[in-house]
């Protein structure tokens, strides 16, 4: 039997600590996911976010009546054997995970990776200096109804993603919700995209990217109370769609990807694609700021 991997946690200002810490400790739990347990966290959470500052203190009593160690610095979370960093606010990401990889571990960052590519480019190139694997995505990639979502034959042509996109005032806008169609549309379409316009009205938005062999690509986020995620894709030959099913949790369909990494360093995800997602987010905000005109990804 595999040895049960100690895990540190940075941020505990998101529902998806409780939800990981869940499905890891409970083993009576029906979707209880084995092979990791976290031992200690750092309760950290973002002054310029409401919903983190608010939220930080209920999730901290949570996790420590787990039985979990709270530990003041991430420093004192040396010698664990992966990381989970979960601070909603991905603008904190790139400095919490520098000092995170000086460790040599594995670590996941919940979405999103960070907020600009600027910072994303950040994280690849420490990652790769101090040989710590990082992993990184929405957990609807691999909910049931998306994951499996397979082509029956063809090659993908087009798809577009859809799902709830609710927005903050202190936050980047597509990066709240937004994160979780890019994830369902890269993990369909892969990389490639080169540019995106972004169509922005009071009840959703509609996200347009062109791929470099000229394929279309598409997300459309919706603020009119409907909260289903799913894809519609187009191949030469078919046509599939897909729906997130609640059952298995969003999370144990996650977790069950991430245990892997911690134990194997290889990411189910390349980084670069992650990285794009990211980019397509970024360039989308610019397009909604400039009255909806093409902008390219950025590669920097």
């Amino acid at each position: 039997m595999d040895p049960v991997l100690r895990i540190g946690m940075v941020g505990l200002d998101t529902s998806h600590c409780t939800a990981f810490l869940e499905l890891l400790h409970r083993t009576d739990h029906p979707y209880h996911v084995p092979g990791g347990r976290v031992v200690a966290a750092v309760p950290d959470f973002s002054e310029a976010m409401a919903v983190s500052r608010n939220r930080v203190e209920g999730f901290r009593k949570t996790i420590e009546a787990a039985g979990v160690a709270m530990v003041g610095t991430i420093e004192e979370l040396r010698g664990l054997d992966a990381y989970f960093l979960e601070n909603v606010d991905g603008r904190q990401h790139a400095d919490r995970f520098e000092r995170l990889a000086a460790f040599g571990k594995p670590i996941f960052v919940d979405k999103p990776l960070a907020c600009s590519v600027a910072d994303a480019r950040r994280i690849q190139t420490v990652s790769q200096a101090r040989g710590a694997p990082v992993f990184s995505t929405s957990s609807l990639r691999y909910a049931a109804g998306i994951a499996d979502g397979a082509v029956a034959e063809g090659t993908v042509r087009s798809c577009e993603a859809f799902g709830p996109m609710g927005v903050l005032d202190d936050f980047p806008r597509y990066f709240w919700y937004g994160i979780h169609s890019a994830d369902v549309l890269f993990s369909k379409m892969g990389r490639g995209c080169r540019s995106v316009r972004a169509i922005s009205l009071p009840d959703a938005d509609l996200l347009v990217g062109v791929w470099e062999d000229g394929r279309l690509g598409s997300i459309r986020g919706n603020r009119f109370g409907q909260s289903a995620f799913g894809f519609t894709l187009w191949t030469e030959k078919t046509v599939r769609w897909g729906l997130a099913a609640a059952e298995p949790p969003y999370y144990a369909c996650l977790l069950r990807q991430v245990i892997p990494f911690f134990q194997t360093g290889r990411a189910p995800v390349s980084l670069d694609e992650t990285i794009e997602v990211v980019a397509f987010l970024e360039a989308a905000e610019k397009s909604r700021i400039r009255n909806s005109e093409a902008v390219a990804l950025s590669g920097e």
